[in-house]
């Protein structure tokens, strides 16, 4: 597996927590898998081992090189250390701003792979995951096609989320050590620039996203974002597995996070997280007897802020609370703060990054929202259910796949009002406290775990080697 971002080691996002958790689940099933990350400067090499010393990657007249390293886990991890690329203070970028050379970073990533199978992990299957791994199939069909240390290997390409491309500028193509006649339609090309995402999508053999919602989604003009008419024509090759959740790290029997464990047999320790999560939040005990909706999300446009904005007043005025955690655009994160300063006492955010926060909320709040714009799978929604919090979701993507009547709420149209209509009836449900503890015991009942999950894709992977 080639991504960027896998957890532990280095997580912005649903990214890290897919490739952090599914090749332990592939190894239980009996497939060796090996993970290929970037070294980031955030990753401590102490408990590491160096494998590779002296690992060229030739770009044209430039040569970058690199050192790989083994880090301690139930299967290998390999950290690709190029100090000129990787050795910066952020994984994509600072400040807001992309590093201008992201292009050849994640070349770099995609050629150390490649040489990480020819040296010291050889493989059948290059599963790739979103654009900074997309040049690798079209270097396996370009550069190294007649490589004999490649024959018979076979590419995955996962979309995790097609908003992001990896768009660059055409003049970046001599850089990458790509053969140019693939810049073209049915290749890199992506209306007039360079699109490593596109590059995966002509070249893998297999396409799959992280939902099957998502996989018909993507495949149409509203949610294609420019790409449908690249995957319909890939439509044979495409499949949607729903990601899958850690349930020993997101598990309110056993979660260290919190102040009280609870399960679907014994709810009290539910009310002792909700008590707890006020007081941190800094908003009143009153808030116990009603409902407490919970926001963990990057603040983004797809995340639906515009809605969340447009029915806060609302709540409060209907006596109902929110809290909200996430970073993200600074316009979306001055609209949270313009909530919480327009409603005190009432609405409460934190802006940044804070895992054990993100527990807490999860357990302490009794509704959880998610009115996405779209959602390729989405997790929370899914620790939502396993923590007795109903989801408030827009019937989109994987939020569609995972959310029931009977165990959350739906609303359809991109809309304000669409949005509170949902809100409104979870409101007035939480009044019935009987059926609200039926609706959470169900979702808790919910296994979402990834052995499903792991069973698609090493199936995916049997039938690629058949072929």
């Amino acid at each position: 597996m080639i991504s960027s971002e896998a957890a532990p080691f280095a997580k912005t996002g649903g990214l890290a927590d897919v490739v952090g958790a599914l090749p332990a689940a592939l190894a239980g099933l009996g497939d060796e898998v090996a993970v290929v990350l970037p070294r980031y400067r955030s990753i401590d090499l102490k408990q590491t081992r160096r494998v590779w010393d002296y690992l060229p990657v030739h770009f044209g007249p430039a040569i970058y090189t690199a050192a790989i390293y083994q880090a301690p886990a139930e299967y290998p991890v390999y950290l690709v250390d190029c100090p000129a690329l990787f050795d910066r203070a952020g994984l994509y970028g600072e400040g807001n701003s992309d590093y201008p050379d992201n292009h050849v970073r994640f070349a770099m990533l995609a050629r150390a792979a490649l040489g990480i199978a020819r040296g010291i992990f050889r493989t059948e299957i290059f599963h790739c995951h979103d654009w900074q791994a997309g040049l690798l199939p079209a270097y396996l069909r370009s550069t190294f096609a007649l490589d004999p240390t490649y024959v018979g290997c076979r590419t995955v390409f996962t979309i995790h989320n097609l908003g992001y491309q990896g768009l660059f500028s055409k003049t970046a193509m001599p850089e990458i050590g790509v053969d140019p006649a693939l810049y073209r339609p049915d290749g890199l090309e992506f209306y007039g620039n360079l699109s490593y995402l596109k590059s995966g999508i002509a070249f893998a053999d297999a396409l799959t996203t992280v939902s099957p919602t998502y996989a018909r989604e993507i495949q149409t003009p509203e949610f294609g974002c420019g790409m449908d008419g690249a995957l319909r024509a890939r439509s044979g090759a495409l499949t949607g597995i729903l990601n899958g959740v850690d349930y020993e790290e997101w598990n309110p029997e056993t979660d260290t996070h919190l102040p009280a464990n609870y399960s679907a047999g014994d709810l009290s320790g539910k009310a002792a997280c909700k008590r707890a999560l006020l007081e941190e939040m800094g908003l009143p005990s009153d808030a116990m007897e009603r409902p407490l909706f919970g926001i963990v999300s990057r603040f983004t446009g797809q995340k639906g802020t515009d809605l969340v904005a447009g029915v806060a007043a609302q709540i409060a005025a209907e006596d109902g609370y929110l809290v909200a955690l996430g970073s993200g655009e600074p316009a979306h994160e001055a609209a949270f703060l313009e909530m919480q300063r327009a409603h005190p006492g009432r609405i409460a955010v934190r802006i940044g990054f804070d895992n054990r926060l993100a527990h807490r909320i999860e357990a302490g709040s009794d509704a959880f929202l998610m009115p996405s714009l779209y959602e390729p799978c989405g997790l929370n929604q899914i620790y939502s259910l396993r923590y007795g919090t109903v989801p408030v979701v827009r019937a989109t993507g994987g939020l569609d796949d995972t959310i029931e009547e009977g165990t959350g709420f739906k609303f359809g149209p991109y809309s304000r009002d669409a949005l509170w209509g949902a809100v409104q009836a979870a409101m007035d449900a939480y009044g019935q406290r009987s059926a609200w503890q039926d609706r959470m015991r169900r979702g808790m009942k919910k296994d979402f775990s990834w052995n499903a999950s792991a069973a698609a894709y090493s199936l995916l992977y049997r039938q690629l080697l058949e072929r």
